[in-house]
């Protein structure tokens, strides 16, 4: 029984770990029989391995030489068997190497990391968000999700391609979705855009289902979805057309000397976003007093999030209540 359940665990093994088992066993035995057929030769069972091991990687230093008819033999015996296994343990290992890496580009290993991003959707938008998010953390480590794309070019983007659909708990099984920090869900620009938006829904719903707390950030082409969206579990929603649309609107409505879209870009790019509950000691204090404190720690208090409502640039005599946000940029 016990023979039995070796045999059926051994033939289980991937084949790079029983060539790991098998090879030293089989050189060992080697050296032991060459030991006992040629004492005066080879006087200990070191130095049989250690001609067994030279003999069979075809190096043959020349140092340890059968002289009888039976050691002769059994290095015949060795050249023809071992030097066999030692070739077909290397060419084990690089076809390993090999298909490991035809799998990384064919999107079908798994990622074993975590604190990851994953971006779910390899378009224009996600390669951009891609460049940036690397650019500010160039040790923080990718996932991309696709289940259209082929072939990820890895040569050019260092990150992990999974091929599949986010809705399914495989593919997010794959990702390692479970130790992710984060996860961007974008629109799949080949459908239409109810389309898009029910896929980016289920993505959300399975992604959560798979972890509780990890940040989803979605983008959603359509308003009707928005409160679906939120019962997914998504944190923070980004309606396309409606930042789009509003750009479009304050680029045509503003002074000739104003450039709101490239203001708004400048502004991403070199500030970070933070919210911070007001403290109790702020309590009662008026927006300029607060402005004041913050332009102190070099940050500038942009509005005060009351009730789910922003207040940007409020007056001055604006009186900051228990419960508000602060909207603060600082430099990156």
């Amino acid at each position: 029984m016990k023979m039995f359940y070796f045999k059926y665990t051994y033939l289980r093994t991937p084949i790079f770990v029983r060539l790991i088992i098998a090879v030293p066993i089989a050189m060992t035995l080697f050296g032991v029989i060459i030991h006992y057929i040629e004492p005066q030769t080879f006087p200990t069972i070191f130095e049989g391995v250690w001609w067994t091991f030279v003999t069979a990687s075809t190096v043959g230093y020349g140092d340890y030489v059968p002289d009888t008819f039976i050691g002769k033999l059994a290095g015949i015996f060795l050249i023809l068997s071992g030097g066999g296994l030692i070739a077909f343990f290397i060419t084990s290992i690089s076809a390993a190497a090999i298909k490991h890496e035809h799998n990384l580009g064919k999107g079908k290993a798994a990622f074993k990391g975590k604190d990851h991003y994953i971006f779910i959707g390899w378009n224009e938008r996600t390669k951009e968000v891609f460049k940036q998010a690397k650019e500010k953390e160039p040790t923080r480590e990718f996932v991309i999700i696709d289940r259209s794309m082929e072939q990820f070019p890895l040569e050019q983007y260092s990150a992990h391609f999974i091929k599949g659909d986010a809705s399914i708990d495989r593919t997010l099984e794959l990702a390692s979705v479970a130790t992710a920090r984060a996860v961007i869900i974008t629109a799949d620009p080949g459908v239409e855009p109810h389309q898009a938006d029910n896929h980016t829904i289920l993505s959300a719903i399975a992604i959560r289902g798979n972890n509780p707390t990890v940040r989803i950030i979605a983008e959603l082409l359509t308003e009707h979805q928005l409160e679906n969206a939120r019962r997914a579990g998504v944190t923070t929603l980004i309606r396309t057309d409606h930042c789009i649309s509003s750009l479009l609107f304050h680029e045509i409505h503003c002074s000739k000397e104003a450039t709101p879209f490239r203001d708004i870009l400048y502004l991403l790019d070199s500030q970070q976003f933070q919210h911070i509950p007001i403290k109790e000691a702020h309590y009662g204090m008026s927006y300029l007093e607060l402005l004041s404190i913050w332009k102190e720690k070099d940050q500038l208090l942009l509005a005060i999030i009351r009730d789910s409502k922003h207040f940007t640039n409020p007056p001055a005599d604006f009186k900051i209540e228990q419960n508000d946000v602060l909207v603060l940029v600082s430099p990156r």
